[in-house]
């Protein structure tokens, strides 16, 4: 597992806020021993509700080192995007206490699987054979953080000290490994 506190760049995650989530962390080792080994692509199902509409919440892994997005992302190489189900964006990948936020709300204090919203999401995807429609929101939610990218090189050439344009660029899914998703599914828990 990578410690956050502990990447290059001298970033703490004290520094952004994130000191609750930091020791919502430490708890849940304490209750249930070490992330380490956790196998990646997990990902859960929660209700949708007014304020969070249904929709997934994707957490991912840049895996070409030699990419670090201008160092807008402070969690770099972490990228976190919400995206409704029809592929907009509710959270981007810039906002990373927002997102952990909504995370938190819609996950906090949900121990077990909720069955009716596991069965729903099954019939959907076939068991997980037919992952179409989130395999096209993942590949939205790469695009928006392209996208950023994009418009912060299109900004630095209206800036002093030089432009990030063509510089570091992001070739979509294969710059990143999917840690874990939680898809945010309408309908009765």
């Amino acid at each position: 597992m990578v410690d956050l506190e502990e990447m290059s760049g001298g970033i703490s995650i004290m520094d952004l806020g994130l000191n609750e989530f930091r020791l919502d962390l430490l708890d849940f080792v304490k209750q249930h021993g070490s992330c380490e080994k956790v196998p990646r692509g997990l990902h859960a199902i929660v209700p949708a509700s007014p304020d969070y509409p249904p929709g997934v919440m994707y957490i991912l892994r840049n895996i070409n080192q030699g990419v670090n997005i201008d160092r807008l992302n402070r969690l770099h190489p972490f990228y976190m995007v919400y995206l409704a189900d029809d592929g907009s964006v509710l959270c981007h990948h810039l906002a990373p206490k927002k997102f952990l936020d909504i995370m938190r709300v819609l996950c906090k204090g949900r121990d077990e699987a909720l069955p009716a919203l596991c069965r729903s999401f099954n019939k959907e995807t076939h068991d997980g054979l037919k992952m179409d429609h989130y395999s096209k929101l993942l590949s939205s939610a790469i695009s928006s953080i392209i996208h950023k990218k994009e418009e912060s090189d299109i900004d630095s050439l209206f800036t002093p000290g030089g432009t990030t344009a063509l510089e570091n660029p992001v070739n979509g899914l294969n710059d990143f490994e999917l840690l874990c998703f939680l898809v945010v599914k309408g309908g009765k828990a």
